[in-house]
């Protein structure tokens, strides 16, 4: 039977939190508020954020508020949208990306803050380590490095003769080094040219696009806290394959997207969320890591731009979006 009163355990001095017992119930109006680096989800595909709120609510949390931000790709607009957020009070914050989790940690020292996936929290300073982040924050890393590299070898399968590389990078995103520093290694091994251009927003695009078709750049990858879906319509338009390593980039009309499974990490956060609310400490509770990855393929967009998909990506794709 679900326990119907909770008692919420001190919080550990030197940590920020107040010291003391907190006698709370599970059906308490606890606040948890979302702050997304990306853009809303489009109607019908998955949300983490939704996901993250019902699966609190399964866990007993029936009276739990919600509300939630997005940056759609506009760093210089987050920490406005953190000082909204604090404005609204939350009880704990759930945030997505580096750039959101880094404005929410400027932002406050007291409020509990899980990531729902930031690529390399420990190089980006985010926490000290993963098994003990320390401060205010822990959550899921997500393995941004990676899954970049994996989508250029991926581009690569997907076009054979890809030698240019055009590479749209965030110029303000503290991940962004630490992603190039992977891509640059994986354009080794393959041999390829990359011609990269950090931007600051959408608006920056089609004089980057323009350059590259100077260039004969032979496909685009996109970081996934740029806006996505004007890059997809650019890449598009210039006939480029384009891929990233966040889902939405392929709901969006880019063409490949290796990325991190979303209900996993949902999942993971959930487990979190429930344990801080329930007394838990962040500062030393583990950082998280998936193990589930998702290989998606727009087969509309490849057809535009004159691609066939190889059996061989099919076969392994985990989402095809005809």
């Amino acid at each position: 039977m679900m326990r119907r009163r909770v008692l919420l355990a001190a919080w550990g001095l030197g940590t920020g939190w107040p010291a003391g017992l907190w006698a709370q119930t599970l059906d308490k109006p606890w606040r948890v508020a979302f702050l997304a680096a990306g853009g809303v989800p489009q109607t019908g595909r998955f949300s983490t954020f939704d996901a993250v709120a019902a699966g609190l609510r399964e866990r007993g949390f029936t009276s739990l508020q919600t509300r939630a931000w997005y940056a759609d790709g506009r760093a210089d607009a987050l920490p406005a949208l953190a000082q909204q957020l604090l404005a609204w009070q939350p009880d704990l914050i759930v945030t997505n990306l580096t750039p959101a989790t880094l404005a929410v940690q400027r932002a406050t020292r007291t409020i509990p803050i899980v990531m729902a996936g930031s690529g390399d929290p420990v190089a980006t300073g985010l926490v000290r380590s993963l098994a003990r982040p320390g401060g205010n924050l822990t959550g899921v890393a997500a393995l941004g490095p990676e899954l970049a590299a994996k989508s250029i070898d991926l581009l690569r399968e997907l076009r054979p003769g890809l030698r240019r590389l055009g590479v749209l990078a965030h110029a303000t995103d503290s991940f962004t080094p630490v992603m190039l520093a992977t891509v640059e290694q994986a354009a080794a091994v393959l041999g390829l040219e990359l011609h990269v251009e950090r931007v600051r927003e959408a608006g920056q695009y089609a004089a980057v696009f323009e350059g590259w078709r100077r260039q004969r750049i032979d496909a685009v990858f996109v970081q996934p806290s740029l806006p996505g879906k004007p890059a997809a319509e650019l890449a598009l338009q210039h006939r480029l394959p384009s891929g990233s390593f966040v889902r939405s980039f392929v709901e969006q009309g880019g063409l490949l997207g290796y990325a991190n499974d979303v209900a996993e990490i949902a999942r993971l956060v959930v487990d979190m969320v429930d344990r801080i609310l329930r007394g838990a400490s962040p500062a030393t509770l583990p950082v998280q890591q998936n193990t589930r990855f998702d290989l998606l393929l727009n087969l509309r967009t490849a057809r535009a731009i004159g691609i066939t998909v190889p059996d061989s990506l099919l076969q392994r794709a985990t989402e095809v979006l005809e």
